[in-house]
């Protein structure tokens, strides 16, 4: 891994930002380079997958059925999206998008921090009503007892979800 330390950090202007390139192959899906930003002043951090080759833009959909599918690899860059339609839920890019590699099991944990935050901290008793119901989902999703699709569409091709039983489509531009 290469490393640049004492740089300036965006957020806080004192040097101790610690720029980071890795460069890591991912089976079945070839070469990847993880790009990290971490400021230890201020705790400020941003990170991203990029892949070595060009791909297409592309939209994977996989529908968890059982405990084993929590194993699967996912690749998501800064320019995906990751959509679970059945619980309305979705993480879309943004300025402080970050890109990681992962399995399903650590996606649904991202969702799951999400909605343990509103259902401490939500001022009303909908919402926290909800994130509980929710919560209660993606247990039942990761218990095996229910199916959940997971879609990830990512514009620049970076992001994938690798398993054979993922369905690869050509993302279609709006």
């Amino acid at each position: 891994m290469d490393q640049i330390k004492n740089e300036m950090c965006p957020v806080c202007h004192t040097k101790n930002l610690v720029l980071s390139e890795e460069e890591k192959e991912v089976p079945h899906f070839g070469k990847v380079f993880l790009f990290s930003m971490n400021c230890s002043n201020c705790k400020y951090s941003v990170s991203d997958v990029e892949c070595a080759d060009v791909h297409e833009p592309s939209k994977y959909t996989f529908t968890i059925e059982n405990e084993k599918d929590l194993n699967i690899r996912v690749v998501k860059s800064s320019t995906a999206s990751v959509k679970l339609p059945q619980l309305r839920m979705d993480m879309t890019p943004g300025p402080a998008s970050i890109g990681f590699i992962s399995n399903i099991e650590g996606l649904l944990k991202k969702f799951e921090d999400i909605l343990v935050n509103e259902r401490d901290n939500a001022e009303d008793d909908e919402t926290r009503h909800e994130a509980k119901n929710l919560l209660k989902k993606i247990w039942k999703v990761k218990c095996g007892d229910v199916p959940l699709k997971v879609i990830i569409e990512d514009p620049n091709g970076n992001s994938a979800i690798l398993s054979e039983k993922a369905v690869v489509e050509k993302l279609k531009i709006k």
